[in-house]
């Protein structure tokens, strides 16, 4: 007990935890006891330890009302790194809304240039960029942006991104601006607030594992792009109702999903009548029929 107690004087205030300073003493040499022994012996002594003091995130900052859930309403980006390529960092932009995976990068520089040149691919594959280019070349508004009759146009869509500098930079920053498209940045410590683009590269490695084996980087760059068709067009996605993105981002989504719930109400309907049909064959049968 006297032993506990010393342990408790001397590292209580590091270790804040019964289980710990039962495997201190053992660590020291000084006491072998249970966990149990440890919380038994300082609650009769009245000796409390000082829990370990949690970080508390903020509370996740909601997208702006302007940023519909729509197609090419809400991007999100990040990037990765494969294990046969460890110094080449690969970029990806997929549409937040949809799940469509839009393009990639493969660079050996992971700076904000990458983060430029992946969005100008993003934006012309998408057909945005002619929409960028019109925002450029609108002339400024002559009034007063304080005019409460001046109608302030909408970012062209929301990029969603972690905290990496290669994100937050003000190069980045004036892109973006220059491109009007709003930034929104999830919280440090936090790769919740980028679930979407976080589940992508997870299935991805899980999925097509190989990936993670090629160590060229031009091999890599070429097995990315036939890996992102069949991620669009063939694999069915649990978070937009199990179909493909490109069939969610090409409008054809509620269709499909309504087209199956008429197909089991139709086969439920079919079922039900089949059994019908089989008990009042049973029950016309007489008894002499039974084998």
């Amino acid at each position: 007990m006297t032993a506990i107690l010393e342990l408790f004087e001397s590292w209580g205030e590091v270790d804040r935890s019964h289980r710990k300073l039962a495997h201190r003493g053992s660590y020291t040499h000084k006491v072998w006891v249970s966990p149990a022994t440890v919380r038994r012996v300082l609650a009769a002594h009245g000796l409390v330890l000082k829990r370990p003091r949690r970080v508390k995130h903020p509370a996740r900052k909601p997208f702006p009302e302007w940023a519909d859930y729509t197609r090419n309403s809400i991007w999100i980006y990040d990037v990765t790194h494969f294990a046969g390529c460890p110094r080449h960092a690969v970029f990806a932009v997929m549409d937040l809304v949809t799940r469509k995976w839009i393009t990639e990068l493969v660079s050996i520089e992971e700076t904000s240039t990458q983060v430029q040149v992946v969005f100008m691919d993003a934006l012309e594959i998408e057909g945005l960029l002619e929409l960028v280019e019109a925002r450029q070349d609108a002339p400024p508004a002559d009034t007063s942006p304080f005019d409460a009759d001046v109608d302030v146009l909408p970012p062209v869509l929301l990029a969603v991104s972690d905290n990496g500098p290669q994100m937050t930079s003000c190069s980045t920053r004036e892109f973006m601006a220059m491109c009007a498209i709003a930034q929104h940045f999830g919280r440090p410590g936090t790769p919740t607030d980028q679930a979407w683009i976080e589940s992508l590269f997870g299935h991805v490695k899980a999925d097509w594992p190989h990936l993670d084996r090629i160590k060229d980087p031009h091999v890599l760059r070429a097995e990315l792009a036939v890996v992102r068709h069949e991620y669009n067009t063939v694999r069915l996605h649990a978070g937009i109702g199990y179909v493909t993105p490109d069939d969610e981002h090409e409008g054809h989504g509620p269709r499909i999903r309504a087209a199956r719930k008429r197909g089991l109400r139709h086969a439920r309907w079919a079922r039900i009548a089949y059994h019908r049909i089989q008990q009042a064959k049973a029950n016309r049968r007489s008894p002499t029929d039974v084998d």
